[in-house]
Parts: C-alpha cells; sequence; structure tokens
C-alpha cells in the first residue's frame, strides 16, 4: 500500500547505500521530495539517480552529518532547492567492533559525534521548519543491540542507547505541536556495513527465529509507516524489526 506523503520533503542522512538508500527509495515511492545527505557523493548521486529513475524528485548533498556547518549548509540548500523540511530520518552512523578495553578515547568521541551528537545537531536544525507546519515526523534509526547487548562494541551501543533516551525526551517535548519522534532499532539486516563486520552473517542468520536476515527493504517499510499520516497519534515509540530476535517493549 503507498501512503502519499503529498510532496513533503524528507531528509535522510547515510542514505548513500543500505538501510539509509532503501528507506530514501521508499519514501520517494511514497510521493516525498527527498534530500539525500551523505558524507559519501558518489553513493547519494547513485541513490538519488535511483529516485530519478522511477519518477522521484531528489538532491544529493555531500555533507558529513556529524559538522555543524555541514548540516547548517545542507539545510539551507535543501530549503532553496525542495522546500522546508518535513520528514527526517537520522540514520547516518559508524559501528565499529572494538574490545573495551582496546578501545580510545579518540575513537569513543567519534562514535559518540558520529552516532549520537551528530543525529542531535540534525534534528536542530530540521525541526523549526516542522514546528511552523506544525506538521513534522523525525525517525531516528536506533540498534537492537541496544536492547540485546553487543560484545566489542560498547562505544557503538553507548551512542545509540543516547539516541532512545533522546528520542523520548524529545517526543514528550513536542508532543502537543504535531511532530511526532520514534525510533526503528534495526536487527540483523543484509547491508554493505553488515557484511564487512567481523562475524559470519550467515551463521548468525540461522539462529534468528525467522531463520535469515532482513533486508533494507523492512526497515524501510516500518520507517514509510511512521513517516505517515496515518501514524499521526505514535511519538516515542519502537518499532523492532528485526524477525523475532527480541521481543519487548524497549
Amino acid at each position: 500500500m503507498t501512503r502519499s506523503l503529498n510532496g513533503r520533503v524528507a531528509v535522510v542522512t547515510g542514505a548513500g547505500s543500505g538501510i539509509g538508500r532503501a528507506i530514501a527509495l521508499r519514501l520517494a515511492e511514497d510521493t516525498a521530495r527527498i534530500a539525500i545527505w551523505d558524507i559519501n557523493a558518489a553513493g547519494a548521486e547513485e541513490t538519488a539517480a535511483l529516485i530519478r529513475a522511477q519518477g522521484g524528485t531528489a538532491l544529493a548533498i555531500a555533507a558529513d552529518c556529524s559538522d555543524k556547518a555541514a548540516i547548517q549548509a545542507a539545510a539551507d540548500r535543501t530549503r532553496a532547492e525542495l522546500g522546508a523540511i518535513a520528514i527526517l530520518v537520522n540514520n547516518a552512523g559508524i559501528a565499529p567492533f572494538t574490545p573495551f578495553l582496546d578501545t580510545d578515547d579518540d575513537l569513543f568521541d567519534r562514535v559518540i559525534r558520529i552516532n549520537l551528537r551528530g543525529p542531535w545537531l540534525v534534528t536542530r536544525q530540521c525541526l523549526p521548519d516542522m514546528l511552523a507546519a506544525g506538521w513534522g515526523r523525525v525517525i531516528n534509526i536506533t540498534s537492537s543491540s541496544v536492547q540485546t547487548g553487543s560484545p566489542a562494541q560498547g562505544h557503538y551501543v553507548s551512542s545509540k542507547g543516547g539516541l532512545v533516551g533522546m528520542t523520548k525526551a524529545l517526543a514528550l517535548e513536542f508532543a502537543p505541536t504535531g511532530v511526532t519522534f520514534n525510533m526503528i532499532p534495526p536487527g540483523f539486516i543484509d547491508t554493505p556495513m553488515l557484511r564487512a563486520a567481523p562475524i559470519d552473517a550467515d551463521a548468525f542468520a540461522a539462529t534468528l527465529p525467522m531463520k535469515r536476515i532482513g533486508q533494507p527493504e523492512d526497515i524501510a517499510a516500518a520507517a514509510a509507516y511512521l513517516a505517515s499520516e496515518e501514524a499521526s497519534y505514535i511519538t516515542g515509540q519502537v518499532i523492532s524489526t528485526n524477525g523475532g530476535r527480541y521481543m519487548g517493549s524497549h
């Protein structure tokens, strides 16, 4: 079922590949105009080309989504070329595997800067447009590792746990305004990031209740629902899209 987003402008960070690309393609299918913000310029352009090929509107912007000046410039260009921002998907992030005692301060700071400070800054930049319109959607891509833990990822899980808390706090603060804040913690999803991780993806998939790896389109479908008019009474919530890996309320 296609849900019309009436040409609203959606910013998807980290949409040059993987889950972000799938979300951008799906929101474009649902008639949003897409701004792709990604540090990988070539990947962003490729995603934009895919959207245009299916008849959609897309703008690719090379930007470090943890850099305040880059975020400001990306937002200014998005507004100038597409219009006011109505939907934000904070998807950009990194997920290194490093044993706790081998994680130096610089790496920890980098993970926090990209995975937590980045969404904080991007949200601050985009939210005024939504408040002015009395309508907005902020969708934060968190991680099932917050629900289950993940060895050698203390820095990553800490950053994503912070994003969970931020989502709930902002959901409460802005609940009366028409702007919702929700989160999707992907489970085991087949992306370039997963394939580059030091784990046997296929062997792990066999341990999941559904016995298979999820696809980026599974996350995109959840994002499309949260971005839709139909999700107007949902805020501060988690849609765990994980093939049954974790069944819980947070």
